[in-house]
């Protein structure tokens, strides 16, 4: 049955603001259908067209034969060769169809014999047009292994290990996560160790660590195999290879198992904006042709990344792309994506130059990359179609429209987008601001300036943050006396007793007003020190910066501990009253002299004083819900490295007065001196100790 043809009404439902664009977004929808219903009628849909995997490359059959199949249109001449057959360039050459698809059927060795020895090298040698010989890691491979001490250049690796070696999952994909919270992790880094991480390291010592934060996702990074170690993983080589340098395919897999096992989401951080240049080990140049996977000349390379650009409009080259999403989800069970590089993907430009006011005639028109656009659509649609509770996340900076809007709608599909612009506001703020010249009012245009109706991850910091260059925020907040007052047996200085304070705040500000899902970077949740930097010939191939201090959190004697609780007590709170997948939040409050900013999320009073030396006596805040209100959260609770002066507990009643915009208020306010920590009654009103630099979160008793 053809796709059904876009309603304008359904778009204008959603943003009647688009009124002037609607015939271009049907236009793409168009073309979308388009490419959907060819796939429904040449190639039997979805389900079928995404198992490219199961045709192309090598596969090994119940009587233990082995095909493989590659596209290599260019390429007049195809030869398997291996470890298998010697490296003979002769004995196993391949026959060519009329779409360029070459193929190759070896029958078993002897009965019940596969004729490829599991894990030997494999390659496949080519004769091009001009004559040359070229010879290519197959572009479908599965497992690619390096050995520095002989050749940065990967090998390829046949994985097809004996049945009581195969990974067997156990645990069941766990439910859609009503509010996600997002554990941005790397293996490699995830070690205290001077080396690489592994699989099963991260699965016995780091997922515990997630899961008792209270994180319910994980999002793995670097996992898609590429060459460069430094690269972090966003210069792929191998897209169907999970990267050797932390272990074997079958190690991953009890991974994301054993994630699975303790209710933990977890996504693949999917690569398909660019490819990696490499020829030798890539699939750059693979048939011998500079437009096989990608566009040829300008278009088909990013000045910036020093990447090949795909070409989203060929048949082959979107089931390449839609066959390895389908891979991951099916081969390592991943619960979904987030795909990097969504701007660069969306815009002709790729965003380099190209300043996003937020005007929607720059998402429109000759600057929009609608090959792409639509890819990421049929992308979208394909993956929730076939797996409905996955989830997809788009790292994009621009602010498309309709972005996380169904496809049925006119939009292109994905479930969440990032809130790109929220970490480079707290970068600015810590580099060119002092706290007296914070306007309360900008942070909160930040944290709220989102479209209605498409949800957003928000996140203080990322990887991306960390890196070289940049500063983690303690960093930024506390800088050289991380190095020498962290310690309870220290003085607690006012530079680390602000960071400290201010990290916290920051944090839980960013997590309840800035979106419908959090993110945070591995080990920024207690603070981690520094920057990342991975090992490379600049700093003479050190591990120091490229993994994750552990030890600093664990030793009870740091003051680490105070903001790993906290991070702790915060996603154990939005778990009991879920904020995030609430309305967003009423803002009541955002005052700039006072530097205090006041909302309700969730039933939730929040309450946060960033002023450096103020407290403020009988502060009234409104309210819309009357009741008892009781603290549920401080960020000055000792536990937290705060100075107690304000519990948890106690009982609030509100007043029916209208004030701030709200119906009824409440007054926290401040007693200087000894008697700070009590609290008292007067008739409606609500006293409680607010030091400068701290937040309260209060909930109905």
């Amino acid at each position: 049955m053809p796709t059904a043809p876009l309603d304008p009404k359904a778009v204008l439902a959603v943003d009647p603001w688009l009124e002037h664009n609607v015939d271009q977004i049907v236009h793409r929808h168009d073309l979308f259908r388009k490419w959907k219903d060819t796939i429904d009628t040449i190639e039997g849909g979805y389900d079928k067209f995404t198992k490219g995997y199961a045709k192309y490359g090598l596969n090994v059959h119940p009587d233990a034969s082995v095909t493989y199949r590659e596209w290599a249109p260019n390429a007049k001449e195809a030869v398997l060769i291996g470890d298998f057959n010697n490296w003979n360039r002769i004995s196993h050459p391949l026959t060519k169809d009329e779409y360029g698809v070459w193929e190759i059927t070896i029958p078993p060795k002897q009965p019940g014999v596969c004729p490829i020895p599991h894990d030997s090298k494999i390659k496949i040698s080519m004769i091009v047009p001009t004559g040359a010989r070229i010879e290519r890691i197959p572009a479908w491979i599965r497992r690619v292994t390096q050995d520095l001490s002989a050749s940065p250049v990967y090998d390829a690796r046949f994985w097809n290990p004996p049945a009581d070696q195969v990974y067997k999952f156990k645990n069941s994909r766990p439910p859609q996560p009503k509010s996600i919270r997002i554990y941005e992790a790397h293996v490699g880094i995830s070690t205290s160790e001077l080396r690489v991480g592994t699989y099963k390291e991260f699965t016995q010592n780091i997922l515990p660590r997630i899961r008792d934060l209270g994180y319910n996702t994980i999002q793995l990074m670097a996992v898609m195999e590429h060459a460069y170690y430094a690269s972090f993983g966003y210069q792929v080589t191998s897209f169907f290879a999970a990267s050797s340098r932390y272990g074997t395919p079958e190690e991953l897999k009890e991974l994301i198992d054993t994630a699975h096992g303790m209710g933990i989401t977890v996504l693949l951080d999917m690569v398909h904006s660019h490819a990696c240049k490499n020829v030798l080990d890539g699939i750059n140049l693979f048939d011998g042709s500079d437009h096989l996977y990608f566009h040829e000349g300008a278009r088909g390379r990013h000045e910036l990344w020093d990447s090949r650009l795909f070409n989203y409009a060929n048949h082959e080259v979107l089931r390449f792309l839609m066959s390895n999403l389908r891979f991951w989800m099916e081969e390592y069970q991943f619960d979904g994506f987030r795909f990097d590089g969504v701007t660069s993907m969306m815009y002709h430009h790729h965003g380099i130059g190209a300043g996003f006011s937020g005007g929607y005639h720059e998402y429109f028109g000759a600057s929009a990359d609608l090959e792409a656009i639509v890819y990421l659509m049929l992308a979208n649609d394909a993956m929730h179609a076939l797996y409905p509770n996955s989830l997809t996340i788009a790292e994009d900076v621009s602010g498309m429209p309709l972005l996380c809007v169904p496809v049925s709608k006119g939009g292109v599909g994905f479930d969440y987008r990032l809130s790109m612009a929220i970490p480079d506001m707290w970068i600015k703020l810590l580099k060119h601001k002092s706290d007296d010249e914070w306007e309360m009012g900008n942070i909160v245009h930040t944290l709220t300036n989102r479209r209605y109706g498409e949800r957003s991850i928000a996140y203080a910091e990322s990887h991306d943050q960390a890196l070289v260059g940049d500063k983690t925020l303690a960093f930024w907040l506390m800088d050289k006396e991380m190095y020498t007052n962290m310690s309870d047996m220290t003085e607690y200085t006012p530079i680390v007793a602000r960071g400290i304070a201010l990290h916290k705040m920051i944090r839980l500000l960013v997590h309840s007003l800035g979106g419908e899902g959090y993110l945070n970077f591995e080990g920024n949740e207690f603070g981690h020190p520094e920057w990342l930097d991975f090992p490379r010939e600049g700093n003479n191939n050190s591990f120091q910066h490229a993994r994750r201090q552990w030890n600093l959190v664990d030793d009870p004697l740091l003051r680490y501990k105070y903001l790993n609780d906290f991070d702790k007590a915060m996603n154990h709170a939005e778990e009991q009253y879920g904020w995030l997948h609430a309305e967003p939040a009423y803002v009541s409050l955002k005052h700039k002299g006072d530097k205090v900013i006041v909302y309700e999320r969730a039933g939730l009073l929040f309450v946060f004083n960033f002023h450096p030396t103020n407290s403020f006596t009988d502060y009234r805040v409104g309210v819309e819900q009357p009741g008892e209100y009781t603290v549920v959260l401080s960020s000055d609770e000792k536990r937290f490295g705060g100075f107690e002066n304000v519990l948890t507990g106690g009982s609030y009643l509100t007043t029916a007065l209208e004030w701030n915009g709200r119906k009824n208020f409440t007054q926290v306010s401040s007693a200087p001196g000894q008697d700070g920590g009590q609290e008292f009654l007067r008739d409606h009103a609500v006293q409680v100790y607010i030091p400068s630099r701290t937040c309260l979160v209060l909930a109905k008793k």
